[in-house]
């Protein structure tokens, strides 16, 4: 994928002297550096900005491209084939709790005009608008609700991509640019995390967004730097059985990075899927049964006991972490954790680090609480 955005980056660079040497203008095209993102590339033109998502199911293949044009300004002449995004957008659907997060830490909480399954979103201001009717429930985020969108006035609509999803259906219908959410695809908690640079630019918060991720990258090399200063390496296992499958985060996904940032032994620390892995019961209880630590998270009105665990599937008692109480959950259900960790990867870093490494001295973990009988 990285040779992709470099042979990306290169035809950018090329077609902009060739727009240069064609033009009696002087344009000059300044690639914003990305240092850990690898599926976002930017590049200032002009006029307007360029912004290119590769596919990240689809090697050498683009997922979008947009194009970032002040509001204020006239269209530029000659842009390459894009949507048009005409900024800062005054008003977004948003999809999912993280992104409207992300949006209130910008300083433009006031830009949500509507959020989708709002059932999942524990933000005590979202909450509020919605009751007051400033901020539109718009249905589901697989198929948001048309009406809704249309009565709102949206400048944009945040919607999570998913490999062969088929498209937005009646969404893509309403000339309404669409921002495609592949954050959650990049390899690495950082890469994920600096997407908040393009979403920035979107909002007219270029310049927050930037502070913020430098803050962020500086506390989580720090704490990757004080975990691999543990002299003790315990192993983790993730999350636990959905129906007939347990989803476990791939070797290569932003939460398998973390646990390796972590200095913490994982089962499919050499797995290259940048998302979750789909195995059975069994498989898990073979591969990594003898993990030191279970963590997991639930959504439940109620604190997740042992005993409730066990209920649900008398397996469980097989794990070493379940025979030496070593089991941890996080309840998102009244947790910010799906709120604050995509884009604060440091908060779930330092989380990982307390539970493995408690001779660093961090504290109590804040997301994940050890769980009683």
């Amino acid at each position: 994928m990285n040779r992709f955005l470099i042979i990306l980056s290169v035809v950018l660079l090329c077609a902009c002297q060739s727009r240069h040497a064609q033009s009696d203008m002087s344009e000059r095209c300044d690639t914003v550096r990305l240092k850990y993102a690898s599926n976002l590339s930017i590049i200032k033109h002009s006029g307007y900005t360029e912004v290119r998502l590769a596919d990240p199911w689809n090697e050498g293949k683009t997922l979008h491209t947009y194009l970032l044009v002040p509001a204020d300004s006239a269209m530029p002449a000659n842009m390459p084939e894009g949507a048009i995004v005409r900024t800062p957008v005054k008003r977004a659907v948003m999809a999912t709790s993280v992104h409207c997060s992300l949006v209130i830490d910008m300083g433009r909480k006031d830009n949500i005009a509507g959020v989708c399954e709002p059932q999942y979103i524990h933000i005590p201001f979202i909450k509020q608008q919605l009751a007051a009717g400033a901020i539109a429930d718009c249905g589901s985020g697989m198929a948001p609700t048309i009406a809704k969108i249309i009565d709102r006035q949206a400048d944009v609509i945040f919607l999570s991509p998913f490999q062969n999803s088929g498209g937005y259906g009646k969404v893509e219908e309403l000339g309404i640019p669409i921002i495609e959410t592949a954050d959650y695809m990049e390899t690495s908690a950082l890469g994920r995390a600096e997407w908040m640079r393009f979403y920035g630019m979107i909002f007219g918060s270029e310049d927050k967004a930037d502070s913020i991720f430098s803050d962020v990258e500086r506390k989580y090399n720090d704490l990757r730097r004080l975990a691999h200063s543990a002299q003790q390496k315990r192993s983790l296992i993730m999350d636990k059985q959905t129906g007939a499958v347990w989803y476990v985060p791939g070797g290569q996904s932003s939460v398998g990075r973390i646990i390796a940032d972590a200095n913490i032994g994982y089962a499919w620390s050499d797995d290259e899927h940048s998302g979750s892995l789909s195995l059975p019961f069994e498989s898990v209880l073979e591969k990594a049964g003898d993990a030191d630590i279970w963590l997991f998270r639930y959504n439940s009105p109620k604190p997740m006991t042992r005993a409730a665990l066990l209920s649900e599937n008398g397996g469980y008692r097989q794990f070493r972490a379940f025979a030496t109480g070593m089991v941890y959950g996080c309840n998102t259900a009244i947790s910010t954790f799906y709120e604050e960790t995509p884009f604060h990867p440091h908060l779930l870093l330092r989380d990982f680090i307390c539970i493995a490494h408690p001779e660093l001295n961090l504290g109590q973990p804040k997301y994940f609480i050890l769980l009683n009988e």
